[in-house]
């Protein structure tokens, strides 16, 4: 079974956010959710709620027990870019692009996997 939480639009560049995202990938929630408070970047707080949310998601959705939850799946896709304009030197200008990031956690029981190993040894 599997529960997952979508964040959109989130203001911070997809290489900050994929960069403490690889921490977190394969663990349990527990120990995930310590690991991010305690990391110091912008995007430990970000990832941490969805995390967090998507947990939530799996209790009340799915029924799922909290202890046996890991993150399966953490991955960040690119947002559309803010274009924007800095004054420069003998009036030109360069452009500035603020990047925004879509970021998807999936949390999963481990049931299924269980059920498709034990299928294919049959």
């Amino acid at each position: 079974m599997e529960a997952r939480a979508i964040e959109k639009f989130i203001r911070i560049s997809p290489r900050k956010l994929r960069y403490v995202a690889d921490v977190i990938r394969s663990k349990k929630v527990e120990e995930a959710v310590d690991l991010l408070t305690f990391t110091q970047k912008k995007a430990a707080s970000i990832i941490k709620k969805a995390v967090e949310s998507a947990t939530a998601n799996a209790m009340e959705n799915h029924g799922m027990n909290e202890d046996d939850l890991v993150v399966a799946k953490v991955f960040v896709n690119e947002g559309p870019i803010l274009k924007r304009f800095r004054p420069r030197a003998r009036g030109r200008a360069t452009k500035i692009r603020k990047r925004t990031s879509h970021l998807t956690v999936i949390v999963s029981d481990g049931k299924e996997e269980e059920a498709k190993d034990n299928g294919s040894k049959s």
